[in-house]
């Protein structure tokens, strides 16, 4: 739902980045029915974000500010009608949330006269680029993140997953990695890519990603709740501290049970390792919620308790 410029974990910078667009990729494409969204060639990079068969720079004419135009493709028309309802409660949804640490959804909609019907949305773009290229980039430098910045990171997440789980009927995120949480120059953390996972088994593109296969929950897709955005998040807050869990570069192989144990047993601060493996409890009923989390020893601050109060008065208002 966000994204990073296909170059930006390159030593040199792109001729975008230098403001040197090619007229290729400024040319319109598309724009949507209102006329507000103009979906230009240059495509973003989605990282790992299951459901998204494609996205594009768009510009945003009224603000005048870019975005990202993602498009899910339908392998039928029959099995978008069948499921056209839901889909559109499901993105309906999605243009209700508002939190400073989650991705602006800004609007969608069908395009059905094609035989592979597409859903269309926009979304915020997130110029710096996801956490795991952040963490690729640190790690050149240093050996671990320093704990105060892992500390606002985690607090910063889980108060967007404190947000999502506690709407009526809660929403599963259901796809959080490294790859789907977002950073902005300032520091300020954003997750995107909510909920086109629960449409993923409806779309044309679904692959398995045996690199990312470790941040999900043991008893997924079982049981669906929460707790499985919990234990995603344990193996984020894992890689943001110690930069990499062992055996999880580019290579697409799968991590062991060895690997997380290992680099848990790298981190130094014990409470820190107690925080991430409540988060990683095999039995579902047993990890904290979000919430509770914001109230771990190494968290709990005042700033913890601005965040809760900034998401009480966001949910009032709603």
């Amino acid at each position: 739902m966000s994204g990073s410029h296909m170059n930006n974990d390159q030593e040199h910078k792109s001729p975008r980045e230098s403001g040197e667009d090619s007229e290729d990729e400024s040319e319109i494409l598309e724009e949507s029915p209102c006329g507000r969204w103009l979906k230009r060639r240059e495509e973003v990079e989605q990282r790992d974000v299951p459901g998204i068969d494609c996205a594009y720079l768009a510009m945003d004419t009224e603000e005048g500010v870019e975005v990202v135009w993602n498009e899910v493709q339908f392998s039928e028309r029959k099995n978008f009608k069948n499921q056209e309802e839901k889909i559109q409660l499901i993105f309906e949804n999605l243009t209700q949330l508002e939190h400073p640490n989650i991705v602006k959804f800004h609007k969608y909609w069908a395009d059905t006269l094609n035989d592979k019907p597409r859903v269309i949305f926009i979304t915020e773009y997130m110029s710096s680029g996801s956490l795991k290229q952040f963490l690729k980039r640190t790690k050149r430098n240093v050996k671990r993140l320093p704990l105060q910045a892992w500390r606002r990171w985690c607090t910063q997440i889980l108060s967007a997953l404190s947000y999502l789980h506690s709407c009526s009927p809660p929403i599963i995120h259901g796809n959080l990695t490294c790859d789907t949480i977002f950073i902005q120059h300032n520091g300020l953390v954003k997750i995107g890519s909510v909920a086109p996972d629960s449409i993923n088994h409806h779309v044309k593109t679904c692959q398995d990603d045996f690199k990312n296969m470790h941040f999900i929950a043991p008893e997924h897709p079982t049981i669906m709740g929460p707790a499985i955005d919990i234990y995603s998040f344990g193996m984020c807050s894992l890689e943001m501290a110690a930069l990499e869990i062992v055996g999880n570069g580019d290579s697409g192989n799968k991590v062991t049970e060895e690997n997380i144990t290992k680099t848990i047993e790298s981190l130094e601060d014990e409470q820190q390792k107690d925080f991430i493996l409540r988060c990683l409890r095999k039995n579902p009923a047993e990890r904290p919620t979000a919430k509770e989390l914001l109230f771990h020893p190494l968290l709990f601050e005042v700033h913890s308790l601005k965040l809760l109060a900034a998401h009480c008065l966001v949910k009032k208002s709603g």
